[in-house]
């Protein structure tokens, strides 16, 4: 793990100091994507059902991954926080807390899930086959939510001690791990989508050993305590709920895109499937800047460094919004070489395209939105997050609605999303970022 000696000097370094921390943030974060993605590929030479019902089935499992994403945010803010303060047994402690927490609800939300599998498909209004075989990869693959929300935590923790380079080589291995699996499985074994459910499943709880052990070393060489500990497992549960809310909003509204998609037939949402996967590849990627503002924001402000914070933040938007740029160019120029990797069928291929080239278009958007977010999120900012982005859910929701009834078609409604609610985020989050209630220094 990274020590904290020499943090302020790296800090004032902006440059060098995101440069330094989003690369290998980067391969970290796009772990999940590229799970579903290998799946996708995998999956889809099955044919349109079965991708279909991948659609659904990923579409919650990636829902209830990153509903608990404060298990990282949180605990990035909150150890770097202390860790810029000084205070780095403090700071282990309270890692250590997020990873108990992360176990506790990982176990509950798969119960959970399991229990309600076929009800919450359901609610998706899916033909009867593709209903069936969603079914069947979630209450395969639900066993390893607890594994992947003991990963989120743990890159947390290591995020706020500045080191995004072990949670790299993890996501790393994780994702050859994953693709080799699926393919073994899914066509060795011919288990069928239920195969991919397993190797995904399997790959995550390799990954939690793998991330977990580290940090539990670092606590231990740090002298902080490994045991649950209930008191800080609560307090960690109470700073994550403002956050919380907040991502409650941001699944709401993609699981409002995919009822949408559903609702405009098999072909469609299958098409869906993959443009929303490409989408969080690239949000994710994104995000690499801002888990740099997450983690510098927080150390900085734990200095009590006001002008470092003012300085990162207008370096990390300047790379964010380019980042977008070059990302959006890249992905309309392969959109129509992508396409037929995915599927057979032409009606998909066509709507892949077309809702691909509307995601690209707003990607400099999408990076302006992801830096100013992981820069309130190091900060703390929680409750403010919490409330813009149920209003913002609020505006989105019937202009998906409309962009259906309107169109019937993918582009309509991802220009709905990209406008209506990427668009709202970014007005609510500059209007909070060009203030100073939200920079609270110290510990």
């Amino acid at each position: 793990m990274a020590s904290a000696d020499g943090v302020a000097t790296r800090v004032r370094t902006d440059r060098r100091a995101v440069l330094a921390l989003a690369v290998p943030a980067l391969g970290a974060l796009v772990a999940e994507p590229l799970f579903l993605l290998a799946d996708s590929a995998i999956v889809g030479r099955l044919g349109t059902v079965p991708l279909a019902a991948l659609g659904i089935a990923g579409g919650l499992l990636t829902a209830a991954v990153s509903v608990f994403i404060f298990l990282a945010y949180g605990t990035t803010a909150a150890v770097a926080r202390r860790s810029g303060a000084g205070d780095r047994p403090g700071a282990l402690r309270q890692g250590v807390d997020g990873l108990w927490l992360a176990v506790v609800i990982g176990v509950a939300a798969a119960v959970v899930g399991e229990l309600l599998a076929p009800a919450t498909v359901a609610a998706f209004g899916a033909p009867a086959d593709v209903a069936e075989q969603a079914v069947l990869y979630l209450r395969w693959a639900l066993p390893g939510l607890p594994a992947m929300l003991v990963v989120l935590a743990a890159t947390g923790v290591l995020r706020g001690l500045l080191d995004t380079r072990t949670p790299l080589v993890v996501a790393a291995a994780g994702a050859v791990v994953n693709a080799v699996l699926n393919v073994a499985l899914v066509h060795g074994l011919q288990l069928g989508i239920r195969g991919s459910a397993i190797g995904t499943a399997t790959t995550q709880l390799l990954m939690a050993l793998a991330v977990g052990a580290v940090v539990v070393r670092g606590a231990r060489a740090g002298g902080a305590p490994v045991r649950p500990h209930v008191a800080g497992i609560r307090a960690a549960a109470r700073s994550g709920a403002a956050l919380l809310v907040r991502t409650l909003a941001l699944r709401a509204a993609i699981l409002v895109t995919t009822y949408a998609a559903t609702s405009a037939g098999p072909a469609q949402l299958a098409a869906h499937q993959v443009v929303s996967n490409l989408w969080a590849l690239l949000a994710l990627a994104l995000d690499a800047v801002a888990i740099a503002a997450q983690a510098l924001t927080g150390t900085a402000l734990g200095a009590g460094d006001v002008p470092v914070v003012r300085a990162t933040t207008a370096t990390m938007v300047r790379w964010g919004v380019g980042a977008g740029a070059l990302l959006g160019v890249v992905l309309a120029a392969s959109a129509a070489v992508v396409a037929p990797l995915f599927s057979d069928d032409p009606v998909v291929r066509s709507a892949i395209v077309a809702a691909a080239l509307v995601a690209a278009a707003t990607q400099p958007l999408a990076g302006y939105v992801f830096v100013l977010d992981g820069v309130l999120i190091g900060a703390g900012d929680g409750r403010y997050l919490a409330k813009v982005g149920l209003v913002v859910l609020l505006v989105f929701a019937p202009a998906a609605w409309l962009a259906v009834a309107a169109g019937g078609t993918l582009v309509w409604l991802w220009t709905a999303f990209c406008v209506a609610f990427m668009g709202g985020r970014g007005v609510v989050l500059v209007t909070r970022a060009r203030g100073e209630a939200w920079m609270r220094l110290g510990a």
